[in-house]
């Protein structure tokens, strides 16, 4: 029957008592544990027949898009509702409810893949909601957001820069860093490093002067240090970055003590979050790991991983936000390569078949992180020596990224293989002049660049012109010395000190494989372990060192039948069939039922 009060007799208050109550009910069953979402729609659809006021009718639209968007699959009818509510007819224009679904509805269509629909409906939202400072910044964050994923960072840069000069003339300061702060970002992943300086520069006055919410301060703070980081790392100036990480940790540690205090700012726009807090702290054992990881400790990045994998099992139980599967792979994709390097083939292994698994639940993930997939495989291949897959990987890693870091990481790696092969000369000068470090390097990286003086000297050491191979060496012995890239400086000396070996030389010989051997059991690094101790077991016999050979031959016993062990354990898994994967989504057949056997397996 009618609602009382909805007779024509009902005053304005009784008028609206009825939806009071339907919306209290509504929201009721909306809040329940678990959701009680179908009575809720049926609250909200009670209120349209009653023809209520324009506003109260544009708002219920809205509830309606908004409880059938978020919790059932039926896109169709969201749509109709808030395609009403953006219309909105009876009321002004520049009315929140109105932004609000333009916001979701554009949501919406991105889920269905009409992005070309969804940019115009915000532009024209962007266009009227100059007087709300709020949604006015929201929905150029939302565009902004928009075009990055559709890759034209340009024009995210542009509506960026809008958003900081809009927030600027509204007195929000903290909106301004953070639009500042998201155009660093862009132009960091675009390579404009002669743009993101000043800007970076303004940036750091901007959150230093700014007197608000502390938590909002630190967490600008949180957001600058890890611009400058990742800035160092993929320069590869993993010294130079030591103060700037260790004042984004000092940073973290901070926030982790402050206590969320809902003191809401005066100014609407100011409320904008970064990053919940629990996400910050993931980051920042993830960029700790990539430092790590760079410069050649690899315990430590083993820990730092540990770490930020058991809170990123914990978070993703309550919060599905992608960026989580986002930080979980790329700390994969780190410590496959860390645990390459120390040999645990098997684990890697197991550990890439993970990143498939979750790049198999997400389109987007995959198209972002299949280049870096097929470039770990290659990795893996040349640690087991399948040099024809490695090459087929690398292939097809290059065809897959605009990346340039990247790119260069994936030549210098497939130029490894060629010289190995020892066949392969026309392929090899080709790749070796579009790395050439002497003049032309393709990218700026200071640890890309020592890598292509080590590769140029393992090709010449391969090819007998002995001095050529030590002015390269050198070369890179004085880069990996300058930035603590111990990975490179053990590498270069056990090269140095076979060459010196070869010429007879072996009294330097020693002199670069005795710390050659320090380092590479500090890293620890497996293959280097390898080679300098049957480098060292030959020296000795020469000098006929008896005592010093056996020990030395008796160290590279042991490292060899390590090797081998985990050698055998990673060629007969499952999962070591996904070498001879080089085309679309990632195969599901070869990763094996049973989760990883690992320190990790209660993690992962």
């Amino acid at each position: 029957g009618p609602a009382p009060g909805s007779g024509s007799g009902g005053g304005a208050a009784a008028g609206e008592s009825w939806y009071l109550a339907l919306l209290g009910l509504a929201e009721h069953f909306r809040t329940s544990s678990p959701p009680k979402v179908r009575l809720c729609v049926h609250c909200l659809q009670a209120v349209l027949p009653r023809k209520p006021p324009a506003r109260m009718e544009a708002r219920t639209h809205l509830q309606l898009g908004s409880v059938l968007y978020h919790h059932t699959r039926n896109g169709d009818q969201a749509r109709g509702h808030l395609e009403k509510a953006v219309s909105g007819a009876g009321i002004p224009q520049f009315e929140d409810v109105k932004f609000e679904a333009a916001s979701l509805l554009s949501e919406l269509y991105c889920q269905e893949n009409s992005v070309d629909t969804a940019k115009p409906l915000l532009r024209k939202a962007i266009q009227i909601s100059q007087q709300t400072p709020y949604w006015h910044c929201r929905l150029l964050f939302q565009l902004a957001q928009l075009h990055t994923l559709e890759k034209d960072l340009v024009s995210a840069c542009d509506l960026l820069g809008v958003g900081a000069e809009y927030a600027r003339v509204v007195g929000s300061e903290y909106t301004r860093a953070l639009f500042l702060l998201s155009k660093g970002m862009l132009l960091l992943m675009e390579r404009k490093l002669q743009e993101v300086h000043p800007l970076l520069t303004l940036c750091g006055q901007i959150v230093e002067n700014w007197q608000g919410n502390p938590i909002q301060k630190e967490s600008l703070r949180v957001f600058f240090l890890v611009l400058q980081v990742t800035h160092y790392l993929d320069a590869g100036q993993v010294k130079s970055v030591k103060p700037c990480l260790k004042q984004l940790q000092q940073c973290i540690q901070t926030i982790s003590t402050l206590h969320d205090d809902e003191i809401l700012p005066s100014n609407p726009a100011d409320l904008f979050h970064w990053l919940p807090k629990e996400h910050m702290c993931v980051l920042v054992y993830l960029v700790t790991v990539m430092h790590s990881m760079q410069a050649g400790y690899l315990e430590k990045a083993q820990k730092y991983t540990d770490k930020a994998l058991m809170q990123l099992e914990k978070l993703k139980m309550l919060d599905c936000s992608p960026i989580l599967s986002s930080f979980q792979v790329i700390l994969l994709e780190h410590i496959i390569m860390c645990r390459l390097v120390t040999g645990h083939k098997a684990t890697a292994l197991q550990e890439i078949s993970q990143v498939c698994q979750l790049c198999q639940q997400s389109p987007r993930l995959f198209s972002n992180h299949a280049a870096q997939l097929h470039t770990l495989l290659g990795l893996y291949c040349i640690s087991v020596n399948c040099m024809d897959n490695a090459e087929a990987q690398f292939t097809t890693a290059l065809r897959l990224t605009t990346h340039q870091e990247l790119w260069a990481f994936i030549v210098t790696n497939l130029a490894s293989v060629y010289i190995r092969e020892g066949n392969r000369h026309q392929e090899l000068y080709s790749l070796l002049e579009r790395i050439n470090p002497d003049h032309n390097f393709p990218v700026s990286s200071h640890c890309l660049r020592a890598a292509a003086f080590y590769i140029r000297g393992l090709f010449s050491f391969f090819q007998g012109r002995y001095n050529e191979a030590k002015r390269f060496l050198r070369e890179t012995l004085k880069m990996s010395n300058a930035e603590d890239l111990n990975r490179l400086t053990a590498c270069s000396l056990v090269l140095l000190g076979h060459i010196f070996y070869v010429l007879g030389n072996h009294r330097e010989s020693n002199n670069m494989v005795v710390p050659a051997m320090q380092l590479a059991s500090k890293i620890p690094d497996m293959s280097v372990q390898l080679w300098s101790s049957a480098l060292l077991r030959d020296l000795n016999k020469a000098c006929g060192n008896a005592m010093d050979a056996h020990e030395a031959a008796q160290m590279h016993q042991n490292f060899s039948q390590q090797l081998l062990q985990d050698h055998i354990e990673a060629c007969s898994l499952p999962e070591h069939n996904l070498i001879t994967w080089t085309d679309g989504p990632p195969p599901v057949q070869f990763q094996a039922q049973n989760g990883p056997t690992t320190s990790l397996a209660s993690l992962l």
